[in-house]
């Protein structure tokens, strides 16, 4: 399916540089090329500053890292991903919705209410989960073999409901509200099973429409809300129901990965750990200081109470056999998810068990 689809490198952090000459007095280092429609203000380039570092110094110089942060290479999902497909671009990061169009299946991420904390996300989300594997070959077979799924990281925390227009405790709060969503299916089915109206709109025009009354509330975590400057704009109410884990999916080109030695494809591996821990922990440090910034400009932030949060997500049931009935792999990705999610739960439940007597 992918085949069909038609700077300035950051200097490596602290001894990297020096690795690199004194491997290219001999050869020429492996050069991955890295690249993130994003900014220097996201979790994204959090993670792949230490992807770089890791990779560069670990291999001694043998493997270069360059990073290419906004839309230089390529400036959508579809676009990237078949960039990663024929080889013109090593690594790339989307969000589920970014790349929904060419693997439905990810949208599984969008799911509402199905990972209850931070705790359990990273524990499914850890590369072996079955989960993971499960995404993994699907990517693969989705692909012909051409993208690979590297990990899963995280890229602003929690998305949350934020409107400008009232404080939102209930489904029944949502009713009449323009959510703005991205043009996949599944958010914007979410939306309308909580009562509110899905309006798609891009992403750089968000402001200005929170501005005009375009649409009145969007899906975000609060360092996004905080980062676009959305309280400027009137959005003053965020509900924390945390309904989706914003997942970032890390592809690689499949061919690239392979053509280095067992070793170097380990140190590649592990450095893509290491991107995905400092990316799980981003979010948590930024978000601080985001949700007292949101407070002090009079923001409103409210959290449900157990029994609100319950409302939510039985109204949003029907989304989940929606998924499973309408997106191809539907069913088998969304069973190795929540059975991943129960796993881990018991699991944590054991070891608190263990740490609490």
């Amino acid at each position: 399916m992918l085949k069909s689809l038609t700077t300035t490198a950051l200097a490596a952090a602290l001894c990297a540089g020096g690795a690199i000459g004194a491997y290219a007095a001999g050869h020429e280092p492996i050069k991955i090329r890295a690249t993130a429609n994003s900014n220097e203000n996201d979790e994204d380039y959090d993670g792949l500053v230490v992807f770089k570092n890791y990779v560069e110094q670990a291999s001694n110089g043998a493997i270069e890292v360059e990073m290419f942060i906004g839309t230089q290479l390529c400036s959508n999902g579809t676009e990237c991903l078949a960039g990663i497909a024929e080889g013109n671009i090593d690594v790339y990061v989307s969000t589920s919705g970014g790349t929904a169009n060419l693997f439905p299946f990810v949208q599984v991420l969008d799911l509402p209410y199905l990972m209850s904390n931070d705790r359990v996300a990273e524990a499914v989300l850890a590369n072996g989960s079955p989960f993971v594997t499960t995404m993994q070959q699907m990517v693969n077979e989705a692909s012909d073999g051409t993208v690979r799924l590297m990990t899963i990281g995280n890229t602003g925390g929690w998305r949350n409901f934020a409107n400008t227009k009232r404080r939102v405790q209930t489904p029944a709060d949502m009713k009449g509200l323009k959510i703005r969503t991205v043009v996949a299916d599944l958010p914007q089915e979410l939306v309308k099973a909580l009562g509110a109206s899905p309006t798609p709109i891009p992403w750089p025009e968000l402001f200005t429409s929170f501005q005009t009354g375009v649409v009145e509330g969007s899906k975000n975590g609060i360092t996004d809300i905080m980062g676009m400057k959305f309280p400027d704009a009137g959005l003053q109410y965020v509900t924390l129901d945390g309904h989706a884990y914003m997942g970032a999916l890390w592809f690689m080109n499949n061919e690239k990965f392979m053509s280095m030695d067992e070793s170097q494809r380990r140190i590649v591996a592990d450095g893509f750990y290491a991107l995905q821990q400092a990316t799980f922990a981003s979010p948590k440090r930024k978000s601080i200081q985001a949700y007292m910034d949101f407070q002090a400009g009079g923001g409103d932030l409210y959290v449900p109470s157990p029994e609100e949060k319950a409302m939510f997500r039985d109204a949003a049931a029907p989304v989940y056999d929606w998924f499973k009935a309408n997106v191809d792999g539907g069913e088998a990705v969304f069973d190795a998810l929540t059975g991943t999610v129960a796993a881990v739960e018991a699991s944590i439940n054991e070891t608190l068990m263990m740490d609490t007597k």
